[in-house]
């Protein structure tokens, strides 16, 4: 009753000039594991009310005021699973003095993850006056190609008489605003303090304020909930860590059977410490529930590591749910040709905004040759962009095969990786120990191998960042390429091993 009647009067009084946003903000609880609620409750009170607002006839819908960036990718799901693409949707965090929300995300995160997710705007509100905003606004502006809402409050507060007032009178306010308008923030408004003249007078001084269509710049971004990881085809190779991974591992698999998290927090954190950007993360063994594992892995690694999680298992379900429960934009590893894969995972990829690793295969097996494979890769990122996604979006596996088996097999996987960045503008990874499986002292030949294939445009590797010979390699290649900041990744990178091994700098 009280949101169809809220909707009612809100229209009455709009009169046909003004659009009507129903209003979604935090919940008061905080979710599991920091607060008593479920993610899938909060998604399911979002979804009631969002049924309420949209049957009454809501235009819009706003999330508002948010300080969790869980809380609004679970609002998002609920318009999402409730409206379709029906309706407009707008999210707006709200920003501390350092710039970060309560929960920890910086803005460029919550843009990333916003965006990705396939919402129609982003920005800010709350928080401070706009004269406090200009940081947190040329930093979303940075990386967003969608509208950027700011609703400032009226200045700051305080008490007078027992009554809070705003020290940002509507002239002043007016005046702040027109800095942010002229940045490229396109929707505007007024928050905590503000009045209808507050409003007025912000429209009168951006009356010659063009608001300018966002450009087109969506980067190529992974995040966790906090920070963002930016993957530049010409920047700074990556190491996707790959312990945390239970085949041939006993210790693991047996803490995995008893539910336990400790190891794999320990094989994260030691894989981040040594360098790793990425980590991949698989809970595959015999006598485990492999969901649950992976769900409790999640939630795990997400509060003990700053950095992405890449999903990998071989079901298509337990990638979904793991990407459901993700608070930020995760890599899928991987989706192939085949169809179950094709099927789910390249539409969850972009219900859950996450970027995926393309396998040149298909269910016929290995590609016969490399035009196959080039073929492969062709037919899956059509389909990809049939969903809406687009280059910057996937990572294509250069499918490593053995050089013992197929002289060529290094050849090709280096023309497929060139291929990919000089062609397709697509990122690249690869897994590097098959190359060499068979033949005496490996990790000459991976190390090799690795150089060969960072000069020839290779974005990121799956590889154990403890091998110092491989990871020292990919530091010094990319010295070599005048990579930006390659200098002093090498310098500390090198010192860090050496620390770690207990080896005196030359």
């Amino acid at each position: 009753e009280l949101n169809h009647k809220l909707v009612e009067i809100s229209k009455m009084a709009a009169d046909g000039k003004a659009l009507v946003a129903g209003d979604l903000t935090m919940t008061g609880q905080q979710l599991k594991p920091m607060g008593p609620l479920d993610f899938e409750e909060l998604i399911d009170v979002y979804k009631e009310q969002i049924r309420y607002i949209t049957e009454a006839g809501a235009d819009l819908l706003v999330v508002e005021t948010m300080m969790s960036l869980q809380e609004c990718r679970g609002a998002v799901l609920a318009i999402k699973e409730t409206c379709g693409d029906t309706i407009p949707i707008l999210v707006t965090l709200t920003f501390q003095d350092d710039m970060r929300t309560l929960f920890g995300t910086n803005p460029e995160t919550a843009v990333i993850v916003m965006e990705s997710m396939g919402v129609d705007a982003v920005g800010l509100n709350c928080s401070t006056g706009p004269d406090k905003m200009h940081e947190v606004v040329q930093r979303m502006l940075r990386v967003s190609s969608i509208p950027l809402v700011v609703k400032p409050n009226a200045g700051l507060p305080k008490l007078e008489d027992g009554k809070t007032t705003y020290d940002m009178d509507a002239e002043e306010f007016a005046k702040e605003m027109l800095p942010l308008a002229q940045m490229g923030a396109t929707i505007l408004g007024g928050c905590c303090g503000t009045t209808p003249l507050h409003i007025w007078k912000m429209i009168q001084n951006l009356e010659n304020v063009k608001a300018e269509i966002p450009e087109k710049k969506q980067i190529r971004a992974l995040t966790n909930e906090r920070n963002f990881l930016e993957i530049d085809l010409d920047g700074a190779f990556s190491i996707v860590g790959e312990r945390i991974n239970p085949t041939g591992k006993k210790n693991l698999q047996e803490e995995l059977r008893q539910k336990k998290m400790d190891l794999v927090i320990d094989m994260a954190e030691e894989q981040v410490a040594k360098g790793a950007k990425i980590l991949d993360v698989n809970m595959g063994t015999n006598g485990i529930d492999e969901k649950e594992m992976m769900l409790m892995a999640v939630n795990e690694l997400t509060l003990a590591v700053d950095v992405p999680l890449c999903i990998d298992s071989s079901y298509v379900d337990i990638v979904e749910e793991a990407l459901r429960i993700y608070p930020g934009r995760a890599l899928i590893n991987s989706i192939s040709l085949e169809p179950e894969k094709i099927k789910h995972l390249i539409p969850a990829a972009k219900k859950y905004g996450a970027m995926f690793i393309l396998l040149p295969l298909s269910d016929a097996g290995l590609p016969k040759d490399i035009n196959e494979k080039k073929e492969i890769i062709h037919t899956i990122l059509t389909e990809a962009k049939k969903y809406g996604l687009s280059e910057k979006d996937i990572v294509v596996d250069g499918l490593v095969a053995t050089i013992g088996a197929n002289k060529k097999a290094a050849i090709e996987v280096l023309e497929t990786i060139r291929y990919c960045k000089e062609e397709l503008g697509v990122a690249t990874i690869c897994g590097l120990s098959n190359i060499s499986f068979g033949l005496p002292e490996r990790q000459f030949v991976n190390t090799a191998f690795l150089t060969m294939a960072i000069a020839q445009g290779l974005t990121m590797a799956i590889a154990n960042p403890s091998q110092t010979l491989l990871t020292n390699a990919a530091l010094a290649t990319d010295l070599l390429l005048n990579k930006t900041n390659a200098d002093l990744n090498y310098i500390n990178g090198v010192n860090k091993a050496e620390i770690s091994t207990g080896n005196s700098a030359n």
